[in-house]
């Protein structure tokens, strides 16, 4: 493709609440649940930036932060953080706020690495991006030093 595209053209916002059937013995979400929160609106964000199909690569990193419970509301947050020939890695921000009072607290992040894929299945070329806001530019100019400790990481495990 060769383009660029701002990464805020990626972002993709989630509301979720949490139902007693999406809790452990504990009342509080599973992760697994929380997990796949996280792949999907990180797919959402990949397809956004390159306007279709996607496969999850890997999900490189997920913090739990502190926990959710039944009846919280989650917000979701996804922006393509970083890019290469058809690859994105995406990070993934999960606050929990409470809607009588509307404080937040920050539950879970994570990366995830999204493949984009035409008709076939194959891997396709995707835009660059370039950040515009200074979170952004934290988040973009981090990306090829977390790049290469996937890239060490696989080698390790050959």
């Amino acid at each position: 493709m060769g383009n660029t595209v701002p990464m805020s053209f990626s972002r993709t916002h989630q509301t979720r609440l949490i139902l007693p059937s999406q809790t452990n013995h504990h009342k509080s979400i599973f992760g697994g649940q929380v997990l796949w929160y996280i792949d999907e609106i990180a797919a959402l964000a990949a397809m956004k930036h390159s306007q279709g199909e996607v496969v999850t690569a890997s999900i490189d990193s997920v913090d739990f932060v502190s926990s959710a419970f039944a009846g919280d509301v989650l917000e979701l947050e996804s922006i393509v953080t970083c890019t290469g020939r058809t690859s994105m890695e995406v990070y993934v921000r999960v606050v929990c706020r409470d809607v009588k009072t509307g404080t937040e607290r920050l539950t879970t992040e994570s990366f995830v690495t999204m493949v984009a894929i035409d008709e076939s299945g194959k891997p396709r070329e995707i835009p660059g991006i370039y950040p515009e806001t200074d979170r952004e530019r934290r988040l973009f100019e981090t990306g090829p030093m977390r790049r290469e400790y996937r890239k060490m990481k696989r080698e390790l495990s050959h």
